[in-house]
């Protein structure tokens, strides 16, 4: 009988051993971490741009720069670089074409290298977008950099009515309406748009298309305006049929540039950041309604830098309500001043400024420039993609 209640006992115990076993398998398949879905970046729609320069920045002088510069970039949803080019009088590129003219082939500081090709690789690699800007457009001289240009070639040097050579804000102007003056400008352009097939957009701004008001006194401009128009040499910088007449010679160049950039590459994106209407006719003879308008540009920039959400707003208003058509808003990427010296906008500014472009329906924007984007990492890595 004890025998017996033994082995009972044993039964029961192995019973409840295999049991447990199934009770803890089963608790372990219930308890099994569920499977996370990996969390997508957020997708940014619109152009969300910014100005790469090589004043008060330092980012374009080493590679390791360029891919700090392009992964701060995505970090706070820049999704389109406009990286200079052009300026001082020199391309950030290996230009032939200045090489075969000015025998300086490159910024001196980057012999060896060449950024635009760098910044596209780095860029493309994290999706972002890259355009070669030209910042100095028709402005030959600055402060003494670029002094070449206009030493070598003096013909090309933009004359005010005293026989001067054209200056304004420090900057000396060549002859934008000067055919040769023109067909070197259009073969830096040119140059990029086929050296670098990967490239996505090209950009001039406030100095492309564009002349300093006070020029354009050349003898054989006066000419050929006396000729087209019957009218005297002028007097005054700003009569307005020798505004318009200049502007409308510099908006020929622009459709050239559109046009014959096209044939090239019919991808390349065609881009323009002038100041805003109608100063910049008045005073650097861009009669960029027209080319937005006339469908030449893919994305206009003008550079609504104000310091106050007032202002900022009245000239938005302008843009979308009496300059440009309804169905070219589409193209308008307004300018933001991110930094300037010590200026930088508040946080508060800065999203004022956003809110008014989405209030508008408007989901583009350039910021100027690059190095503003470290003082406002708050705004740029919480608010700004919302």
């Amino acid at each position: 009988m004890l025998i017996k209640i033994k082995v009972y006992c044993s039964i029961l115990l192995l019973i409840g051993f295999v049991k447990s076993i199934q009770s803890c398998k089963a608790q372990e398949k219930n308890t099994s971490p569920t499977p996370v879905t990996p969390i997508s970046p957020k997708v940014v729609s619109g152009v969300k741009g910014v100005w790469l320069t090589n004043v008060a920045s330092q980012a374009l002088y080493t590679k390791e720069g360029i891919k700090q510069a392009v992964d701060l970039c995505q970090k706070s949803g820049i999704n389109h670089i406009f990286v200079v080019t052009w300026n001082k009088g020199r391309t950030l590129y290996p230009s032939k074409i200045m090489n075969d003219i000015f025998k300086i082939p490159i910024e001196e500081a980057l012999a060896g290298r060449d950024p635009l090709r760098e910044m596209i690789d780095e860029a493309h690699a994290k999706n972002i977008k890259v355009y070669a800007w030209f910042e100095y457009g028709f402005a030959a001289e600055n402060s003494g950099f670029g002094e070449h240009i206009l030493r070598i070639k003096p013909q090309w040097a933009s004359l005010d009515k005293n026989g001067n050579t054209a200056t304004k804000n420090g900057f000396k102007w060549m002859n934008a309406l000067n055919p040769e003056v023109q067909d070197f400008m259009f073969s830096l352009l040119k140059e990029a748009v086929v050296n670098y097939p990967d490239l996505d957009g090209i950009q001039g701004d406030d100095r492309l298309p564009a002349m300093a008001v006070e020029g354009g006194y050349n003898p054989e401009i006066l000419t050929q305006y006396k000729a087209e128009t019957g009218a005297a040499t002028p007097t005054n910088d700003k009569e307005d049929n020798w505004v318009t007449w200049r502007a409308n010679r510099l908006n020929k160049f622009m459709e050239r540039i559109s046009v014959e950039l096209k044939k090239i590459n019919p991808k390349i994106g065609i881009s323009m950041a002038p100041s805003i209407y109608p100063f910049a006719k008045t005073e650097y003879l861009q009669d960029w309604p027209t080319w937005v308008n006339n469908g030449w540009v893919d994305m206009i920039c003008p550079q609504i830098y104000r310091y106050d959400i007032v202002a900022y707003k009245a000239e938005l208003s302008k843009i979308i309500n009496s300059q440009i058509n309804t169905d070219k808003i589409k193209l308008l990427a307004p300018g933001i001043l991110l930094k300037v010296g010590t200026y930088k906008p508040t946080y508060d500014y800065l999203k004022q400024m956003i809110d008014e472009n989405r209030r508008n329906k408007i989901e583009n924007e350039v910021f100027f420039f690059y190095e503003g984007l470290k003082d406002n990492t708050t705004y740029f890595t919480t608010d700004y993609l919302k």
